[in-house]
């Protein structure tokens, strides 16, 4: 697998697990799905794996492949932001194709940081090794 496509979610069993386990989500631009990667769900990356859902209503096939090269892009430099082992799947609205690269940017930015702080409130803690440690046996 290459760098390029090391963080893509690419099967459809994919995409559908993400569909049933989370509860689409809206931004200005964008509504996104989000959910922790399940154990048995192997993958060449530890971190996130996004995916890019653009139907034929959003245009002709020029057009959605306009805002799917955007959207890679920004996911792109988005990237560093998201930790989490989660899947995403971005679902853009067809205003995407005139907005700003650097409002679309900022857009995906905030998902992401979106999407970890809500990974990091869920994630199971690790007990503390410090505490333990301390207490009387």
């Amino acid at each position: 697998m290459t760098s390029s496509t090391a963080h893509r979610l690419c099967k459809h069993a994919d995409y559908q697990l993400a569909y049933k386990a989370s509860r689409k989500q809206f931004g200005k631009q964008l509504a996104y799905f989000h959910t922790p990667r399940p154990a048995d769900r192997r993958s060449a990356t530890t971190g996130p794996r996004i995916g890019l859902t653009v139907p034929k209503a959003l245009g002709k096939a020029v057009d959605r492949n306009r805002i799917k090269r955007r959207m890679r892009e920004a996911v792109r430099a988005a990237l560093p932001l998201l930790t989490a082992p989660v899947d995403v799947i971005l679902h853009p609205r067809r205003s995407v194709i005139d907005l700003d690269f650097i409002q679309l940017k900022r857009e995906v930015a905030t998902i992401f940081r979106s999407i970890q702080a809500s990974y990091d409130r869920t994630a199971p803690r690790e007990p503390s090794t410090s505490r333990a440690s301390t207490d009387p046996a």
